[in-house]
Order: structure tokens, then C-alpha cells, then sequence
């Protein structure tokens, strides 16, 4: 959509000088007066076409009837009509000579992108590239006169409590101004890249690809959503940083596209339990619970090793990976230490490119039925060997070898961490596991060794995870 993004809620040394907070100025008349030049109102057209345009029921949005009457509406015979719908939004200026940020899904299938400015004027704009994974666009227009602009700063200086002002074109009125705080920092919404801003500046639907200014007038941030139960402001606006923004914008103008790095790892959180079956000293760093083919198969990362730093930079978080990766020349050789055995190991890996990939998970090696018993209660978990009859009834992938989760104790900690029936056990302590025997010795072992975490991997319709355990419970 054209308008602003919502989320529904149904959705230092010891010595060193104290720093001082941001003070609030008496007026923030002089700011929005030198910064509104650069911020443009955005409006976009499209073609769509309207099927039985004479039948038009007013069917108030969110109606438990609405997708009766769509359905409805579908079905009825008549001629499709086309027409013209328009959406609005904002942006603003990086370059006298007519760049423009906003967001994609401002002008995400426009078929015409129309730039007003303060003083009235008109400008028609191209899109010059589209970053949908942090919906980012550039856009540029061609101007007879230079155009002012503003500059980036940087977001990572922003502190929560600092103000903000938000300038944009919010439900259509046109240059609007609000000021706020930093409510928080690092906000993740739904991708991997997010790294997002949080104010109570009040944004609004039409406020989308507007700037979020600090108070040295510097953008640190493109006002990118509100969480909301009425699609109105509550206060909860997010604004994807400029630490994330700067980099896109700047690949958009040179290439076109995004250039990302890529490792090739499926990865999650290290928390305490995975960090003691591990011998993992402190929680830390991204766990790998799978390498589909790519650079980091081809270096020799394996799953179940953690990934402590990348190129120099360590790795407090799984989050935190994606992003430095992200922004990895690519092609370029790096270390990458591991833990892995109990005990770290560098690898170098040359750094692919994202956007050229199509990542295929690596199928896992069929080593046959185990022997031993094929039924076995371990920790709250049910477990029978792999049959046929097994893959039918649950849905299991030809490729995917291990261990039957087929009942699970409502009260145990099993449960608890989200394992279910039809799940599938593939290692248990880093091993693989072929019936409930190999799975019951593993347990037994990790509890003998005086372990209060045994580590499984595990796969959900073919997904791969980590679960730790107590062995004992």
C-alpha cells in the first residue's frame, strides 16, 4: 500500500565527563522553518481494475462482511472497469540535484510519482532503485534550480529521552510538523535487517518516507510504521534507522539495487540452556542450526557450531549477524571464528552476495533405521523410529532423517519450548540420531557427565532449530 505502513495491535570510563542530556529549545519554529524546504509530500497513482463497477455496497472496512460481499462482487457477471487510484505519502531531499528517500511501499506499483515541495511546485520523479527488506526507495526528479536538502546523521548517537521532530504529509494535510522523544532503540518488526527507531512524535498514515530530525536538524531516521488498534496515532511510531538507511541509499544511487553480503546460515539465539550443553562459558553470539550449500558450507561451518565474531566484529546477539554480514563487501575474504567441540576455530570465508542467491536447504544424510528399540519415552517426549506410516501421517519430507516426536507431556519443560508431535529429533548433543535408542543414550551420557542441558536439533516441516533440554528432567 501507498499510505503509511500500521501495525495492529491484534498484531565509558570511570573519569570521563558527564554528558549532558539534549535540552528542549524554547520554540521549534527555527528548525521546522530551515528543514520543511526539504521534505517533499508524495502522491502516487496506479491503474486498477474494478470488477462490476455499477455494484458498490458501502461496506465499512474491517466489516465481518467484507470479504462476503468481495467474494460477492467476484462472481458477478459484467464488464472490469479500470481506473485511476491515488495514495499519498512523504519523503525528502539528500541532494541539490534531486535525490529523494521515501519508503517502497509509498510508491511500491505506481505507475506515476508526483513530488510537490513547500513552495507549491511540481515534479514528476523516476524510481532510481527499491530496498523491500528495510522498505527503503530513492527517487529522483529533475529540477531547473538546486534543491535544499538535509544530511544523515548518526542514529547510533541517539539516546532514548533525546527529541525528535517528524515532518511529513500525514492523512493528506501537507507539511506537517511533531516533535517527540526516543521512546527506544533497536526495534526488530518482522525482518532481519530491522533496526528500528521508536518515537512518539506523531506519525500518521500519509507520514510514510518522511524524515525523523534530530534537534542538530540531521535525519536519523525515515518514519516507516505506527502500531495501532484504530489506524491512528497512540504514540508507538517506528522510523528505520539511518545506521540501516545509509548504506541502502547509497548502493540504490550507485547501482541500482542492493548489493548485500551473504553467509549462507540459518541461525538462532544462544540463551542459557543451549550455552551450557554447549561448554559455552556465557551466552553469547548465533547459534547455526543449518548450512544449506554456500560460503559458509563451503569454509566448513557446520551447524550446532556459534558463531562468536565476524570480520573483527563480535557477536553479542544473533540479530546482530545478519546486519554486519549485511554489510560486507561482497566477495570479500574474512575470519570467522566458531565454537565448536568445546573450543574456538577460524575460518576464512569469502562473502557471497545475497540477492544473487536462491538458498535450497541441505538435505540431511539417510543413514537407515537404527536398531534398538523403535518406542521410547525421553523428558516428556514420546519418540518412535522414522516408517513410512510416520511420514504420511505427519507430513514429513522424503529427506529429512531422525528420530519421531509423536506425543508430548502437556506439563513438561518439552512442551514449554515448543516441541510438538511429528517434529522430528535429527541430533541429540551434536550426534545423529536414528531411533529412540541412539536419542536415549545421548541424554543418558550428557546427564553423566553432569550436563543440565542436552542439546537437540530439531525439524519442523523441514525447518531446522536448536532445543535445549535438562536430561534429567
Amino acid at each position: 500500500m501507498a499510505l503509511a505502513a500500521v501495525l495492529g495491535v491484534a498484531l565509558v570510563a570511570a573519569d570521563a565527563a558527564p554528558v549532558e542530556a539534549q535540552s528542549r529549545p524554547d520554540s521549534f519554529a527555527e528548525l521546522a522553518e530551515q528543514l520543511s524546504p526539504s521534505v517533499v509530500n508524495i502522491t502516487t497513482s496506479q491503474t486498477v481494475t474494478e470488477q462490476n463497477p455499477g455494484l458498490s455496497p458501502m461496506i465499512p472496512e474491517g466489516s465481518p462482511f467484507e470479504d462476503f460481499f468481495r467474494d460477492f462482487m467476484e462472481r458477478q457477471p459484467g464488464q472490469p472497469r479500470q481506473r485511476r487510484a491515488t495514495a499519498l505519502g512523504s519523503g525528502f531531499v539528500i541532494s541539490a540535484d534531486g535525490y529523494i528517500v521515501t519508503n517502497n511501499h509509498v510508491i511500491e506499483q505506481a505507475d506515476e510519482i508526483l513530488v510537490e515541495f513547500l513552495d507549491g511546485g511540481e515534479l514528476e520523479a523516476e524510481i532510481i532503485g527499491t530496498d523491500p527488506r528495510t522498505d527503503i526507495a530513492l527517487l529522483k526528479v529533475e529540477p531547473n534550480d538546486a534543491l535544499e536538502y538535509v544530511e544523515f546523521g548518526d542514529s547510533d548517537l541517539a539516546r532514548v529521552g533525546d527529541w525528535v521532530l517528524a515532518i511529513g504529509n500525514p492523512l493528506g494535510q501537507g507539511f506537517s510538523v511533531s516533535a517527540g522523544i526516543v521512546s527506544a532503540r533497536n526495534r526488530e518488526l518482522s525482518g532481519s535487517y530491522d533496526d528500528f527507531i521508536q518515537t512518539d512524535a506523531a506519525i500518521n498514515r500519509g507520514n510514510s518516507g518522511g524524515p525523523l530530525f534530530n534537534m542538530d536538524g540531521e535525519v536519523i531516521g525515515v518514519n516507516t510504521a505506527i502500531l495501532s488498534p484504530n489506524g491512528g496515532s497512540i504514540g508507538i511510531g517506528f522510523s528505520m534507522s539511518s545506521a540501516v538507511v545509509t548504506g541502502v541509499v547509497d548502493q540504490l544511487r550507485e547501482f541500482g539495487e542492493t548489493r548485500r553480503g551473504w553467509l549462507g546460515v540459518r541461525i538462532q539465539p544462544v540463551d542459557e540452556g543451549v550455552a551450557e550443553a554447549l561448554g559455552l562459558e556465557e551466552a553469547r553470539g548465533a547459534l547455526v542450526a543449518d548450512v544449506p550449500p554456500g560460503p559458509a558450507a563451503d569454509a566448513g561451518i557446520e551447524a550446532g557450531d556459534v558463531i562468536l565474531t565476524f570480520d573483527g566484529t563480535e557477536i553479542g546477539e544473533m540479530r546482530e549477524l545478519p546486519r554486519v554480514v549485511a554489510d560486507t563487501a561482497v566477495g570479500k575474504s574474512v575470519r570467522v571464528v566458531v565454537f565448536r567441540e568445546g573450543r574456538t576455530r577460524t575460518l576464512n570465508v569469502s562473502v557471497g552476495r545475497l540477492e544473487d542467491t536462491s538458498v535450497v536447504e541441505a538435505s540431511m544424510t539417510d543413514e537407515g533405521p537404527g536398531e534398538g528399540s523403535s518406542v521410547a519415552e525421553i523428558a516428556g517426549l514420546t519418540l518412535e523410529t522414522m516408517s513410512d506410516a510416520l511420514r504420511e501421517e505427519f507430513g514429513i519430507p522424503d529427506d529429512v532423517r531422525g528420530v519421531v516426536i509423536t506425543d508430548v507431556d502437556g506439563t513438561s519443560a518439552a512442551w514449554e519450548k515448543g516441541l510438538r508431535p511429528g517434529q522430528v529429533v535429527v541430533e541429540v548433543g551434536q550426534r545423529s540420531v536414528a531411533s529412540p535408542s541412539d536419542v536415549q543414550e545421548a541424554v543418558e551420557a550428557a546427564g553423566d557427565a553432569g550436563r543440565n542441558s542436552v542439546l537437540m536439533l530439531i525439524r519442523d516441516n523441514g525447518e531446522p532449530r536448536f532445543v535445549a533440554l535438562d536430561p534429567n528432567g
